[in-house]
């Protein structure tokens, strides 16, 4: 079963392997598949200026075989993506709050991706960020996302709202969202994508990390 790790300054020691395929397969498809060249890195580490220590980093986990999808959440209290590089999309006020974090950087294994239908490794992923978020009483994300995200997120029950205009950048029509972290938008998407248990792992679950 894949179950969603979330990874932070607190126990990144104890998942620094986990950590190292996590920033590789982000390389594979950010910078190898989606063809975002200035990312690329020698190192074949897709790593960016908020990967830091304020950074939680969900990390879905294949046992026997590791990490296969992952995704990425940093508190808009501090320096992220839409606050320093994209603040128009949010007409220059972006939303800033303990309990709001920005959300980025979701990928899942070429293998596991099932075109013409919804991916299940990435409900499982999806289904983490809102468990986790739930936990950590984290009301609200802000994404910076091609467009066709809003009626993906829609249909999944996360309530997106446009916050500002759209941008054209490299050939894609950007816009700034934000979506609810609710109960409801949780049982949404587990009726979604059929799932009836919790994928956030947690202390006394029978998978542990590969």
């Amino acid at each position: 079963m894949l179950h969603v790790h979330a990874v932070d300054a607190s126990n990144s020691f104890a998942y620094r392997k986990h950590l190292d395929s996590y920033f590789c397969l982000r390389h594979e498809v950010y910078v190898n598949e989606r063809g975002w060249h200035e990312l690329r890195r020698l190192d074949g580490r897709e790593i960016d200026a908020f990967d830091t220590s304020d950074a939680i980093h969900l990390l879905g986990i294949q046992p026997g075989r590791g990490v296969v999808a992952g995704s990425r959440l940093v508190p808009t209290l501090r320096p992220h993506l839409m606050s320093e590089v994209f603040p128009q999309l949010a007409h220059d006020r972006v939303p800033r709050r303990h309990d709001i974090f920005e959300w980025t950087r979701i990928f899942v294994a070429r293998d596991l991706r099932e075109p013409g239908r919804p991916c299940q490794a990435a409900g499982v992923i999806y289904c983490g960020i809102l468990e986790f978020c739930i936990q950590r009483y984290i009301r609200s994300l802000t994404i910076v996302c091609e467009a066709y995200w809003f009626e993906r997120l829609a249909s999944i029950g996360w309530n997106p709202r446009q916050l500002g205009p759209s941008l054209q950048r490299d050939g894609m029509t950007i816009i700034g969202l934000m979506v609810d972290m609710s109960p409801a938008a949780l049982v949404a998407t587990q009726d979604f994508y059929r799932m009836t248990e919790p994928v956030l792992w947690a202390e006394g679950m029978i998978t542990r990390p590969a």
